[in-house]
Formats: structure tokens, C-alpha cells, sequence
């Protein structure tokens, strides 16, 4: 059986969008999952769209994803370069393309930018609409040889293009849509070498898989259309096709395109927004794709014994922002504490500037939190005491009220005032000999105190943990405010 070779090419041009974070997880996967070769190539032919450190952007997303390479620029496989740039300064598009002319599959075009932009037609939409869009028409392919060659000598500048027929179909199968076939009618003489020398991106793409022997091919559905110009390239050099593996669309909530503009559309705006790579890894998974027991938190490891592809959907997958932040704070939940601690220390230290015990206020929020920056919200009260109305107090089901709450507060006051050890354990015992002797519930004492130190309805622990971690003073002084605003309501 022969070897499964995937590869991951891409373009370097800003961040990782969440669709190449998905190309490059899926073409991990698939090849992982049966002991292949994951390969990088960076496709740089692009000139103009190059976006300095880039390529850094691209190693260290796939380094902190875990989607490690066996073959790149930086791992030498034996069918390097993986650098399309530097594989072009050899001459080995060109010698390609040259090739295909010799043959008849494709042929050199001189035509100016004024020509080109006078070509074009009116074609209509499926929605009625229509629109302007530029065919070439063939106008070069009729060019003696006598005549290609007086252009070339007089340094005329040129592209290459690939010569598809006008007539008949294309068929091609994608192991996710099945077969689909096109009148060749439909395919425009797609330009192989550009006026610059460079190829474009889908020649390159097709030489390169081939020269570099990879078997499966995954990539975007936006690709679905050119890919029978890809399988007439493949037929013209007589090499085997690959193995094509289109991924749907991905969608925002509102089902439209996920753009780069989009606040979370790249893996380090998901980061910068306070989610786990662990959890980002595991969601971009499931755009597309689901195993088939339909679990949803799977680690990189449990991802590569299930993944499956033909398991793939068709069908666009949505960019469910809201079940992306639940996994999240599965991630959190299951974390260890340390890592946990670690992590979380800059986001408490943006609020809390106090000499506080960090690590109980982070063990308060981990299973509580769905991104980092949501700890601001559960933990600012312990930095400054905020403002608050008395009708806090009041709780149906603890059955307390303003008068009820100003009660137990003076009552307990004076114990907490005389108590020594102010550590959970030793408070809870102590206002539970209170509630015993009282004759009440837990919460008919602890809503008024919690409420009285932290000034806030929801917090991340009850009242003891808030009161150790506050300390004795401070906690005293806050039940004291909280005294005097109840007795000037009632």
C-alpha cells in the first residue's frame, strides 16, 4: 500500500485564517491517522501579497497546534526545495511548462493589459443578477511557431497559459462530493507562468504534489471549480492524480463567508481573545467533520485514532462562536491547576493589584470561566468594594430581606471580630455553630455576608472563601459598611 503523503502549503500572508487552520488539521490528520508524511511547503510565488514574518507566523502556528512536520524548509525529505520561490529559480516551472507547449496543452500569450481588459462578457447568475467577468479568447493559440519565436527573441513580454478545449467535459472525483463533471466550455485558459517569470499558484501546485509525491490533497471547496483544470494538467504530463479532499465552507452565525475581517477569523485573534489552543484545535475540527460516536472533546491524540474523512459533511459548517467559548471552559475544567494558575495570573493581576493568595482566587474561577478575559468580572470586587443597592439582601429562597440580613450581620459581627483562624475551613465551622444555635438555614447567614464582602449577586465562591482570601481587616471593614447601609434603608 503505497504511503499517504499530505501537504500543507501556505501562502505567506498575515495571520493563519481558521480555514488554512482547518486545511492544515485535516491533512494532519488524515496522513497521521495511517502512519503518512505531513509536509510544509510555502507557497511564496505571490510576490505581491507577501506579508513580512509571515513564515514566523505559520511555524509557530503549527508548532503550539501540535501539527508537526516531517518534511519543510526546515526538515529536508529529499524532495526539496519547499520553498516554491527558491524551487523557481531553478527553472523547473518553466521546463514544466514548456513541456505542456510542446505538447499542445498550452501555449504562449503576448497579449497586452489593454487587450486582456477589453475582453470580457456579460454572463447571467443563478440569482438573476448579472455580472462582467473576462474570458480569454484564445487569440495567442493561433500564433505561428515562426511568429512565437520572433516575440520571444525580441524579448516581447509573455505568459503561459494551459490550452483547455473548447468542447466536450471534464470530470473529476472529490472523495467528499463524488463526481462532478464540467463542460470544458466553462474553463478559461488559466495562465500557468506569469509575465514575471513566477508560476501562478495553481501550476505550482499541481508540479510541486506531483515532484513531492503526495497522494491525498485537502484543501478549501473554493477549489472545487478549478480542480478539472488541475486534472487536465495531471493528464497532460501523464502523471496519477491525487486523491482530492475538498472541506465545506465556513460560515459565520449569520451563514455568511467567515472573512478576515472577522474579529475571531485567525488562530491568533481566538488566542488573543483568551482561548485555549487545545480548545481552538478540537472545535476546527468539528467544522466539517464529527466522529462517529459524536464525542466533542477530544485531545490532538484522541483526533488522529478517530479521524475518518469521508465522514466529512458537504454541507457549510458554522463558526458557532458561543459553543466554541462552552469547550473552552471544558478545557479549563479539566486543566491542571498549576497550568491553570500560570495562565491566569497576568488576567488577576490586570485587576487585583492587592497583596491577595492568587492561587485560591484562580482555583475560585477554573470552572467558571469560558475565556481568560471573563475572570475580570468574577474577581474585581475583591480589588475595590463596588457600589450596591440594599434589595441585594433580599432572597426568596434564603428567605432574607434588609431587616433580616441587618440582624444576622450585627449578630455575627462580633464573632468574626474575635475569631483568630480566618481560614475556610475554621470560619465555616464557626458560622455553622452560629446557624445551628439560630435554628436556620446555611444561606438565611451566608447570602447577608457573602453579599456584604462582595457587593455583587453572582461570585466565584461563597462567603468563607471570600472572607480568607480577604482577610480578617478587610472583611470586617466590608461587613461594617454593609451594617450601616442596611440600617439607613430600614
Amino acid at each position: 500500500m503505497t504511503k499517504i503523503r499530505t501537504r500543507f502549503a501556505p501562502s505567506p500572508t498575515g495571520r493563519m485564517h481558521v480555514g488554512n487552520l482547518r486545511t492544515a488539521l485535516y491533512a494532519y490528520l488524515i496522513t497521521k491517522h495511517e502512519g503518512g508524511d505531513f509536509i510544509l511547503r510555502i507557497e511564496d510565488t505571490d510576490q505581491e501579497r507577501l506579508v513580512e514574518g509571515a513564515v514566523d507566523i505559520i511555524y509557530r502556528t503549527l508548532q503550539k497546534t501540535g501539527l508537526v512536520h516531517d518534511e519543510g524548509p526546515d526538515k529536508d525529505g529529499g524532495v526539496g526545495p519547499y520553498v516554491q520561490s527558491e524551487r523557481q529559480k531553478s527553472g523547473l516551472y518553466m521546463e514544466y511548462a514548456k513541456q505542456l507547449v510542446d505538447k499542445g496543452e498550452a501555449y504562449y500569450c503576448f497579449c497586452d493589459k489593454e487587450r486582456l481588459e477589453s475582453l470580457h462578457q456579460t454572463i447571467q447568475l443563478e440569482n438573476g443578477e448579472t455580472k462582467e467577468i473576462n474570458v480569454y479568447d484564445k487569440h495567442c493559440l493561433s500564433l505561428s511557431k515562426e511568429e512565437v519565436e520572433a516575440n520571444l527573441a525580441a524579448g516581447k513580454p509573455f505568459v503561459i497559459r494551459q490550452n483547455v478545449p473548447t468542447e466536450g467535459t471534464t470530470t473529476f472525483h472529490d472523495d467528499i462530493y463524488g463526481d462532478i463533471t464540467v463542460n470544458n466550455a466553462e474553463l478559461d485558459d488559466m495562465i500557468l507562468i506569469k509575465s514575471d517569470g513566477y508560476p501562478t499558484y495553481n501550476f505550482a501546485n499541481v508540479v510541486d504534489d506531483h515532484l513531492m509525491g503526495i497522494t491525498h490533497v485537502v484543501r478549501g471547496n473554493e477549489y472545487l471549480s478549478s480542480s478539472p483544470k488541475y486534472n487536465r494538467l495531471y493528464d497532460a504530463f501523464g502523471w496519477e492524480v491525487p486523491v482530492y479532499v475538498h472541506c465545506p465552507l465556513i460560515t459565520d452565525e449569520e451563514h455568511h463567508k467567515l472573512s478576515k475581517r472577522c474579529g475571531h477569523s485567525s488562530y491568533e485573534d481566538l488566542i488573543e481573545q483568551g482561548f485555549l489552543t487545545e480548545a481552538v484545535v478540537n472545535f476546527v475540527a468539528l467544522l466539517g467533520w464529527s466522529p462517529e460516536d459524536n464525542q466533542e472533546i477530544m485531545s490532538l491524540e484522541q483526533l488522529i485514532q478517530k479521524f475518518d474523512y469521508h465522514h466529512m459533511s458537504k454541507s457549510p459548517a458554522v463558526f458557532d462562536y458561543t459553543k466554541l467559548k462552552w469547550m473552552n471552559g471544558e478545557y479549563f475544567k479539566a486543566m491542571d491547576e498549576d497550568v491553570f494558575y500560570e495562565m491566569a495570573l497576568p488576567y488577576m493581576k490586570e485587576v487585583i493589584h492587592k497583596d491577595l493568595d492568587f492561587h485560591k482566587i484562580a482555583r475560585m474561577v477554573k470552572s467558571r470561566i469560558e475565556i481568560f478575559p471573563d475572570i475580570a468580572g468574577h474577581i474585581d470586587f475583591f480589588e475595590e468594594m463596588p457600589e450596591y443597592d440594599v434589595a441585594m439582601y433580599t432572597h426568596k429562597k434564603m428567605k432574607t430581606d434588609a431587616q433580616s440580613s441587618y440582624e444576622v450581620l450585627k449578630e455575627v459581627l462580633p464573632l468574626l471580630e474575635e475569631q483568630e483562624d480566618y481560614s475556610n475551613d475554621a470560619l465555616y465551622q464557626m458560622l455553622l455553630g452560629y446557624v445551628e444555635e439560630k435554628g436556620c438555614k446555611n444561606g438565611y447567614v451566608m447570602w447577608p455576608i457573602r453579599t456584604a464582602v462582595s457587593g455583587k449577586q453572582m461570585t466565584p465562591a461563597g462567603a468563607t472563601e471570600i472572607l480568607e482570601v480577604l482577610g480578617k481587616e478587610e472583611s470586617l471593614s466590608r461587613i461594617k459598611k454593609g451594617i450601616a447601609l442596611l440600617e439607613a434603608a430600614i
